[in-house]
């Protein structure tokens, strides 16, 4: 799901690239997946850039690798990359309905949202992502129990999905149930070490689980 506190919500919608100049041939699939174990970070950089535009749903082992890369800008590159794959249903009525979502999201219109990606969902049930944006909006709408049931869709459907399982932890924050919330951060954090929200908040909740075990003694 995905920005933090809706920082951890969020992020999964709008994660935005830093611009770059584009390499003067572009590579294809198979040769951006090779240069992501270039030695020159600016290599790897465009090798995870040019996957956000070609790239399919089998290369996110790949860039999940892209993410521990020492360069943080091939890192922010290959975690952008990952969201602009998932974010392709592979049909264009589905893709439109979904940016048509997207930008309704963006505008608070979160009702509306919600309903356009149910439809989304009833076009394409097998899109993960349409589930995990319909996740969001429920959180943001206070409908934990929904939120959760649309997570467990995501997850079954791309196990990857390191923005649902800090929706999960989120949600799980909201509803009290720290022990929950504390392995849902842990788990997104281990497919995604980059979210520094989710690190604080797993530094938080066992604080205060620690606290709390103290003061039961």
């Amino acid at each position: 799901m995905a920005h933090y506190a809706l920082t951890l919500l969020l992020p999964l919608l709008f994660l935005g690239g830093a611009a770059h100049a584009a390499p003067e041939q572009a590579l294809n699939r198979k040769q951006a997946l090779q240069s992501l174990a270039h030695a020159e970070a600016q290599v790897r950089r465009e090798a995870a850039s040019r996957l956000g535009e070609v790239g399919m749903m089998e290369d996110t082992p790949a860039l999940l690798q892209a993410l521990r890369d020492a360069d943080g800008g091939t890192r922010a590159y290959a975690e952008q990359a990952m969201w602009q794959i998932w974010g392709r249903s592979g049909d264009r009525q589905v893709d439109e309905l979904y940016r048509s979502g997207v930008e309704q999201m963006s505008n608070g219109e979160l009702q509306q949202g919600i309903a356009t990606f149910t439809r989304v969902i009833g076009l394409k049930p097998g899109f993960a992502e349409g589930w995990n944006k319909r996740a969001t909006l429920y959180f943001l709408s206070g409908e934990y129990r929904k939120s959760l049931d649309d997570c467990a869709q995501v997850i079954k459907l791309n196990p990857y999905h390191f923005g649902a399982l800090a929706g999960y932890g989120q949600i799980y924050l909201r509803l009290e149930d720290y022990a929950r919330s504390l392995e849902y951060f842990r788990r997104a954090l281990e497919l995604n070490p980059t979210m520094d929200s989710v690190r604080l908040n797993i530094l938080l909740l066992e604080q205060l689980i620690e606290q709390r075990r103290s003061e039961m003694i």
